[in-house]
């Protein structure tokens, strides 16, 4: 029981206090789950981010539900799946009812300000960290470079283009190689 209490608590902590979805909440889920509590490793989170990313549901919960099973099978999927959505639930509830009357409030408008542009230090953050524990292959380096080259690039055009397609062109380039490297593998293995 002490495991789910644990979990329920450090998921709920993430939902409260992070801001910007789940690419601003990346840099505090990898603090909390590898460096703080060393529930997995550094490379297991990135395949984690690669999963959650992957499947349909925002990055946060697919990571608490990815994690709970990990620490707890079922139930602990479902504890730290609530655990992470009951925060956001709540503060969003509660700022609908009086949303317009909260937005128009000066220091309010003044605070998502500052909060958005926090955000954007918090997903650059959580990129470079994740960057710097990359395998560095040269194919791992090259999509990488190329990913953000192109991310810039269309954004500076204005170009409208899902990160979903990142990721699946990041599989297809990943599945090509590895496939390229196996069909490297049995032809020297034939050769011998």
């Amino acid at each position: 029981m002490k495991k789910y209490l644990s979990l329920a608590w450090t998921m709920f902590k993430i939902g409260l206090f992070t801001f910007g979805g789940g690419y601003g909440m990346l840099s505090l889920l990898e603090h909390e789950f590898v460096e703080k509590k060393n529930w997995i490793a550094a490379e297991e989170f990135l395949d984690m981010v690669a999963l959650a990313e992957s499947t349909p549901g925002p990055i946060a919960i697919n990571s608490a539900t990815y994690l709970g099973y990990k620490r707890g099978g079922a139930f602990g999927s479902a504890v730290a799946t609530i655990s992470v959505c009951i925060p956001s639930f709540t503060i969003i509830y509660l700022i609908s009812l009086f949303f317009d009357r909260f937005l128009a409030l000066p220091y309010v408008h003044s605070a998502f300000r500052g909060i958005q542009a926090c955000v954007v230090f918090l997903i650059l953050s959580a990129g470079v960290k994740m960057f710097k524990k990359l395998k560095k292959t040269p194919i791992g380096i090259a999509l990488t470079c190329l990913v953000a080259a192109s991310l810039v690039t269309l954004s500076l055009l204005s170009v409208r283009f899902s990160s979903i397609f990142y990721v699946l062109i990041g599989a297809v380039v990943g599945f090509c190689v590895y496939l390229v490297s196996r069909l490297r593998e049995k032809k020297g293995g034939d050769e011998q």
